[in-house]
């Protein structure tokens, strides 16, 4: 079974809205086996939504339209899906009665607007799914052997029928069992390029593809690094976990710790567990990051139990007075070794980590924009102190040295032995 989704909405189309419906279809979708390969964004206008809606049909066993179901005038969907089924609309006298009886509720001064007795206007043939949060009812529509499911653009009235009528309609028609699960696995430090060369061996051996073996995907996601995105389709979960379990398996071989995390793992989220499961707090001071790396932290639920806090740390003199940096310059890895030792006092932490640089626009103390040292100090081991030379205009730096600190303790962090590892 093949479906696909047509998003109705000229601000869709205009990116004044950002089309989150489609992919969470694709994602329900994917979960119960029905394969996606396509998905549509069309203006409000009957004749090209109806020339989508025939395209996606040709080469899919079914559509999943959302959106322009509403009252107004520019809601054509309904005129274009009996254009395309060849039949006309009617009004739905029951539909009525239920559309009215929602506006009960708002009191007796919101009377029913005659706009909205169009959505009771329904193709001929087509089978009602009734509305149990706002005014406009959903849609099958069979079109021959196939089906087009009508769905309003409002998110949760659209997730409510799709859990409610469509999902199941669909598992019904495929006459199948089957599961579409994906993993990601989260790299930093690597160019896609790079990464691609060094899976190469798995893409290959995967290439021939067939049920219940993975394929490999790369999502480039700017400043948090390469995506490697694993999907597998099997008769049941437990299946396609263990098939995307054995692949991770292989690319961990191959990529090594440059794959940081999981799914919805952030670096700042692995970071809170390695400090976790060592029992030490962190304490942070931060300047051209001026607070981006705190902020990050707390975002990870649970933080408290192992963040100290910060000091943003911005001018020099604050530097020194605050946190005992030595005056002179101050995007110096002796700066950013004083910085994490000062932290990690002020803050009473077991860690330190330090960030001094070059955001730009201009150059400072003689140092190139995009310097960036980042000081770490950790318990039992000397501070050290790692400078990059990150690439961008200033926010990209920013973004990249946050990024760039935080790997850099990872790193420290899962050395079993305790010694130095590579930036």
């Amino acid at each position: 079974m093949r479906a696909e989704v047509v998003a109705v909405g000229t601000e869709l189309v205009l990116g004044q809205v950002v089309d989150t419906n489609s992919a969470w279809i694709g994602e329900q979708l994917a979960m119960s086996g029905i394969d996606c390969n396509f998905q549509t964004r069309v203006g409000d206008n009957i004749d090209r939504i109806a020339s989508a809606l025939r395209l996606a049909l040709g080469r899919n066993e079914a559509v999943i339209v959302c959106g322009g179901l509403g009252p107004t005038q520019d809601d054509v969907t309904r005129e274009a899906i009996a254009s395309v089924m060849n039949v006309p609309l009617c009004r739905d006298a029951t539909v009525l009665q239920i559309v009215r009886e929602r506006f009960v509720p708002r009191g007796p001064t919101r009377t029913m607007p005659a706009n909205n007795e169009r959505q009771a206007d329904v193709p001929e043939g087509a089978t009602v799914i009734p509305q149990t949060m706002g005014t406009a009812p959903g849609l099958i529509c069979p079109v021959g052997d196939k089906v087009m499911y009508a769905l309003p653009g409002v998110p949760y009235e659209m997730q409510d029928m799709m859990r409610r009528a469509v999902l199941p309609d669909l598992e019904r028609r495929s006459g199948q069992v089957a599961v579409i699960r994906s993993r990601t696995l989260r790299t930093w430090g690597l160019s896609e390029s790079g990464l691609a060369e060094l899976v190469a061996p798995r893409v290959e051996a995967l290439e021939d593809g067939g049920p219940g073996v993975p394929t490999i995907a790369f999502l480039a996601s700017g400043v948090e690094g390469i995506k490697l995105r694993l999907t597998v389709k099997a008769a049941d979960r437990d299946s396609a976990d263990k098939a995307l379990d054995a692949e991770e398996a292989e690319l961990r071989i191959l990529v090594g710790d440059s794959v940081f995390g999981v799914d919805d793992e952030t670096m700042e989220h692995v970071v809170g567990g390695l400090l976790l499961e060592r029992g030490w707090t962190l304490g942070i001071a931060e300047s051209l990051t001026g607070g981006l790396l705190a902020a990050r932290v707390v975002g990870v639920p649970g933080a408290s139990e192992w963040f100290r806090g910060a000091v943003v740390a911005y001018d020099a003199a604050v530097k020194q007075s605050v946190l005992g940096v030595p005056e002179g310059p101050v995007v110096t890895r002796d700066a950013a070794v004083a910085m994490a030792e000062g932290a990690r006092r002020v803050l009473h932490a077991d860690v330190g980590l330090a960030t001094t640089g070059v955001a730009g626009p201009t150059e400072q103390e003689g140092r190139r924009v995009g310097t960036v040292v980042v000081g770490l100090a950790l318990p039992g081991s000397v501070s050290e102190a790692v400078e990059f030379r990150l690439p961008g205009e200033r926010e990209r730096v920013r973004q990249l040295a946050t990024i760039s600190a935080f790997n850099l303790l990872r790193r420290r962090l899962s050395a079993a032995d305790g010694e130095a590892q590579g930036p």
